[in-house]
């Protein structure tokens, strides 16, 4: 069984763009929250399901590397994947391409953290740790 890839497609807001219209750096981040809640939405639960339940989940690592600019007005694909469940943290990772040439914008990965309301680790509710270990294939 191969790994589940979640896409969602955006169209770039000239609001997210520098002067240079091209995408500004940050803006990626922004992208892989959007693929990394709806990842998390298609497995029957929103983020703010498990925020109810006493759930955060807390960026605690991110790395991006950049190939190539995205501009206003593209339409830019963001792929996302589980890499690793642990029982305190999950990372997602997400390939950002361009739709209409297929080309790789960007790789990245963000670690995120399991915490409670009062900002203590904890371990990831067994439910939700399982679903997402069976999306990694």
């Amino acid at each position: 069984m191969t790994p589940r890839v979640q896409p969602v497609e955006l169209r770039v807001r000239y609001a997210e763009t520098d002067r240079m219209g091209v995408v500004y750096h940050a803006n990626y981040l922004a992208w892989c929250e959007v693929g990394r809640t709806e990842y998390i939405r298609t497995l029957g639960v929103s983020y703010a399901e498990l925020e109810a339940r006493g759930l955060l989940l807390a960026v605690a690592d991110a790395s991006l590397r950049y190939h190539a600019p995205a501009r206003y007005d593209d339409v830019v694909r963001v792929d996302t994947s589980i890499g690793e469940v642990r029982s305190r943290t999950v990372t997602f990772e997400y390939l950002i391409t361009n739709v209409a040439t297929g080309s790789r914008l960007v790789t990245a990965r963000t670690a995120l953290v399991s915490m409670d309301r009062d900002g203590r680790t904890i371990a990831m509710p067994a439910d939700f740790r399982r679903q997402l270990e069976e999306t990694m294939g």
